[in-house]
């Protein structure tokens, strides 16, 4: 049994990552943290009672004694403080922020910038020993990484819809078209005015409209895979719904592949990634809810030629918590699906 350390408990992430982690076979939670703290995480949110009783600390008073494996489910720019003490212990972290997600200050700085933050970067040290969290892409990296970056949730269902096309080469034109629609719990939880309940439902708006700091990620990951200069025009929308993320993708190719060439290809890409599933019918967030699936379903429009990629995960597992505990399985040895066979929520 493996003793994990969760820093930033109380949030959607930490709690997500409490939910799975209290029935995985392999790790035990043995600390939690977070700024929110004093109590037991049972007085807090009560639908952990008699499942996990454990008082949260400061994250300054964490016990890393026999820890195996952190998690840091915090903020940006919070990890980039604090990962340095683990990493000199040999503490393996996996974090759910920006922090290191980028090997050169300049792609930081860049993501940094289209999310309004500081610039500046209190660990530039750790950046090239970092790993991208992209399990169906970096396995081996993962493996012996001491800090392994979550992707961010809309990153992630781009990222795993444009991979079999980009590394085949198959890529044309300078652009790609990414439409997305999220849930509100992607903005946490403390959503801010804009996000609460009157405000938000029976309401959809898009945000940062070509400048969301998932971009670089994308278009970093499309450069390692054959597939230079490329830019994705994104456009991401906020619709009222609890969680899930449907993105649908708009390209041109350089081959006259059809419906059922694509769906070969993107099995084949697959075949070895236990949590994407290829569709041929039109796929729905309530398909992923609650799990760590990712369903694809690519298609090319016959009247127009235009190749169509729609995507959908749950933002707070595939996008979060779910592949985080992913990554931790690689990361310590145990089957990549342990804890995380999961059927989705029906209805």
């Amino acid at each position: 049994m493996k003793n994990a350390a969760i820093i930033g408990a109380t949030g959607f992430g930490g709690l997500g990552l409490i939910d799975l982690l209290t029935a995985h076979p392999g790790i035990n939670i043995k600390s939690l943290s977070a700024l929110d703290h004093g109590e037991k995480i049972s007085d807090m949110y009560h639908h952990l009672k008699g499942v996990c009783d454990l008082i949260v600390k400061h994250p300054d008073e964490a016990d890393l004694d026999d820890i195996d494996i952190a998690f840091f489910a915090t903020p940006d720019q919070v990890g980039m403080n604090i990962i340095t003490k683990y990493y000199e212990k040999k503490i393996p972290v996996i974090d759910f922020s920006g922090d290191f997600r980028f090997s050169s200050i300049e792609d930081y700085t860049v993501y940094a910038e289209n999310k309004g933050m500081d610039t500046f970067h209190n660990s530039p040290e750790l950046l090239g020993k970092s790993a991208y969290g992209l399990p169906e892409k970096f396995r081996d990296k993962i493996k012996n990484a001491p800090v392994i970056e979550n992707p961010g949730c809309f990153a992630m269902a781009m990222i795993l819809a444009l991979l079999p096309l980009s590394e085949s080469g198959e890529i044309s034109g300078e652009t790609i078209i990414c439409d997305g629609k999220t849930g509100v719990s992607g903005a946490g939880i403390n959503p801010g005015k804009a996000n609460s309940y009157p405000l938000r439902y029976e309401a959809a708006n898009s945000y940062k409209e070509g400048k969301h700091q998932h971009l670089v990620e994308v278009e970093n990951i499309l450069k390692h895979t054959g597939s230079k200069e490329k830019h994705v025009f994104f456009v991401p929308q906020i619709i009222p719904m609890n969680r899930g993320i449907i993105v649908t993708s708009y390209l041109d190719i350089k081959s006259g592949l059809d419906d059922k060439a694509l769906i070969e290809l993107y099995k084949d890409y697959y075949s070895k990634s236990p949590f994407v599933f290829i569709s041929e019918t039109s796929p729905s967030t309530a398909e992923v809810r609650g799990t760590n699936r990712c369903v694809i379903k690519p298609s090319r429009d016959k009247r127009t030629g235009k190749i169509l990629i729609v995507s959908v995960i749950d933002n707070l597992m595939k996008g979060q918590s779910g592949n985080a505990v992913q990554n931790a399985n690689i990361r310590l040895g145990f089957e990549e699906t342990a804890g995380l066979q999961i059927t989705p929520f029906y209805p």
